[in-house]
């Protein structure tokens, strides 16, 4: 070796290899597995190549008094969008239209705010901040995923399938409501949080005037769907030009408050209660009133026939007494008691 850096000059010192943090290695890098000093092989490229273009973002919150149910579901369409953000609740007394300043502070363009009253009445607002238009509705029969306990699983954060009912292309304000939709429920493609690829449908059947949400898993065997859950049935209120209020577009004729059917319940409830004490009293009447007396009518006696007379008959003479006949065998039953009892006495 010295005689080599003599005849062939000072030798280059070979340049040290730059460190690498291994948990960020390049896409078109070489790594040599340990043990085989032969072997190469490069590590795969990122699954998702596209450039991430669509960039939808839901916000999803409720007021304040929402029940547990209604939070249940809340939660459960946060983990189905992977494109949602979430929010503190927001107090009853502030106006919704503070509700497109959130939007903006949270960098959303689209928003589902849960809005609670009485305690028991749950609306949904689906707007398009801060333009609009947005709908309100009424949201009724709310199963969530917990409560189902469907057969149905689906990947967290996979790119769901929407499926409308044909009425949907049918009326204007349908038509309108599908593009909502579509723009709110639909995952964006090569979202960072998303997975790429498909197994889940969302359907939007329109049945008695509402709109009926259901979720079914896609099973790869036989290309069957399975209920997954959650599930609701969304009632049209009115849909709106601006972003929570304006000018309003379209007004659901077949609408009726939730007060408004209990008002007609309490009301039916009552007419039958009236109707049994009416009742009562009618025969309350009909018993204290006077009873009419009929005069009898003489003709009645032409159908009577008389009975036959028997001539009476008195006994003189007193009957004769019956003749005690005595148990000729009741004397030979003792006698055999007694000697049953001798012979257990002698025994």
């Amino acid at each position: 070796a010295a005689a080599k850096r003599k005849h062939d000059g000072p030798a280059a010192r070979p340049k040290k290899r730059a460190k690498r943090a291994p948990s960020a290695p390049e896409p078109d890098a070489k790594a040599v597995p340990d043990g085989a000093g032969t072997g190469e092989y490069s590590i795969p490229p990122p699954v998702s190549q596209g450039k991430w273009k669509n960039k939808e973002r839901v916000l999803i919150f409720s007021s304040r008094g929402i029940n547990f149910r209604t939070r249940h579901l809340m939660q459960d369409l946060r983990t189905l969008m992977p494109h949602s953000k979430a929010d503190t609740k927001m107090d009853r007394k502030d106006q919704l239209f503070v509700i497109n300043e959130v939007c903006e502070m949270k960098n959303c363009n689209k928003c589902i705010f849960f809005e609670a009253k009485k305690k028991q009445d749950l609306y949904m607002w689906l707007s398009n901040t801060p333009q609009g238009p947005s709908a309100k509705f009424l949201v009724q029969n709310v199963h969530t995923l917990a409560e189902l306990k469907m057969t149905g699983n689906c990947l967290r954060g996979s790119r769901p399938l929407l499926s409308f009912d044909p009425t949907f292309d049918k009326e204007p304000h349908y038509a309108l409501l599908k593009e909502l939709f579509i723009q709110i429920f639909s995952t964006p493609q090569y979202h960072p949080k998303s997975q790429p690829f498909v197994d889940h449908v969302f359907t939007f059947t329109v049945t008695d005037e509402r709109i009926w949400f259901r979720n079914y898993q896609i099973i790869e065997e036989d290309a069957s769907l399975v209920e997954i859950g959650p599930r609701f049935v969304l009632n049209l209120i009115k849909i709106f030009q601006g972003s929570f209020g304006g000018p309003t577009l379209y007004e659901n004729p077949h609408y009726r408050s939730p007060n408004m059917h209990r008002r007609l319940i309490r009301l039916s409830v009552a007419a039958k209660f009236r109707e049994k004490q009416q009742v009562k009293e009618v025969q309350k009447i009909k018993k204290k009133g006077s009873k009419v007396l009929i005069e009898e009518d003489p003709t009645e006696v032409v159908f009577e026939t008389p009975a036959e007379e028997k001539p009476v008959e008195i006994q003189l003479v007193k009957p004769e007494s019956k003749p005690i006949v005595k148990d000729k065998k009741k004397p030979r039953k003792i006698q055999r008691k007694k000697q049953k009892k001798l012979f257990r006495t002698e025994a």
